[in-house]
């Protein structure tokens, strides 16, 4: 599988979307979804996915595909989509937040549909996908932390289901080891990338360690729970404690004080996977590919 940084190049054809026949021989449907395993309210309120989804409808508009968002977040909505699209199988698709174990892309490789990944579900992935430079970015974010003087960096992690999440807490770790600190235990708690998990994420790392003067979280809502939480136990950002948070969203310019935070093109992420999808719609054959895009650190008044 092919390994590409940076912006991907353009797509071959599908300026006007060819209806040949795909490898089973049955005729094309004219439509794509756009799969997300998330609960309604994350999916239609967090910035991320708004981001993601509007890059990736943007990447299709010029074709005559038609977009189907589908949210499969149980087993039985799972055999639903499977029997649908075992009747009327699709174009393609593309994959939000997949887990590692989940069986949806093994379901789309078995019936021959084109599918891009937003993330990956490990090294080695078989399915083309597009994700930021995870690990890079948390580090260098703990890093500003550490530069500030903070001795006691908490990490607030994504769902470490999603391979994703994993890479922040590996970049998370190699900057506080590369500057001579010890990555504890204690200074990391889990959330599911949302504002609740973030609140109470930090509700449990102030139990645990109430001299935390640093903190990363994985994702721009989860520390705005995390600099309610601080504000309410009367802790000052960022004079008693710095928080860092990852997607530069509308969220991290208007939370008090703003977030710095890790920049990652979302669009982009999502106008990488519909390049990539249209690709191999064109040409099932295509070797999978892999798309990196890079991260910047927006420092604002939280760090």
């Amino acid at each position: 599988m092919g390994r590409t940084t940076g912006r991907p190049s353009a797509p071959e054809a599908l300026p006007g979307h060819s209806r040949k026949a795909p490898r089973d021989g049955r005729p094309r449907s004219g439509a794509v979804a756009l799969i997300a395993p998330e609960p309604h309210a994350r999916l239609f309120a967090e910035p991320y996915f708004a981001a993601i989804t509007e890059g990736a409808v943007e990447g299709l508009s010029a074709t005559d595909l038609q977009v189907l968002l589908v949210v499969v977040r149980t087993e039985r909505e799972r055999a639903r989509l499977l029997r649908y699209l075992e009747g009327c199988p699709l174009d393609g698709a593309l994959l939000l937040s997949v887990q590692a174990r989940d069986p949806l892309p093994g379901m789309l490789e078995r019936l021959g549909i084109p599918a891009v990944l937003g993330g990956r579900r490990a090294d080695g992935e078989t399915l083309s996908c597009v994700y930021a430079e995870n690990v890079g970015g948390a580090h260098n974010a703990v890093d500003l932390l550490l530069s500030r003087g903070c001795h006691t960096v908490a990490t607030i992690t994504g769902d470490l289901g999603q391979q994703g999440a994993q890479a922040r807490l590996e970049g998370y770790r190699r900057a506080l080891e590369e500057a001579g600190f010890a990555a504890e235990d204690d200074l990391v708690e889990e959330g599911d990338f949302g504002e609740e998990s973030g609140t109470a994420a930090m509700t449990a790392l102030l139990g645990r360690r109430p001299d935390v003067d640093g903190v990363f979280a994985a994702s721009d809502v989860m520390a705005a729970g995390a600099l309610r939480v601080l504000r309410e136990t009367g802790r000052a950002v960022p004079d008693d404690v710095a928080v860092i948070g990852w997607d530069d969203s509308e969220v991290a310019r208007g939370t008090d004080p703003p977030l710095t935070s890790v920049r990652q093109p979302t669009e982009e992420l999502g106008r990488a996977m519909a390049r990539l999808l249209l690709d191999e719609i064109a040409d099932p054959d295509r070797a999978r590919r892999e798309v990196v895009l890079g991260t910047e650190l927006v420092r604002r008044a939280s760090a």
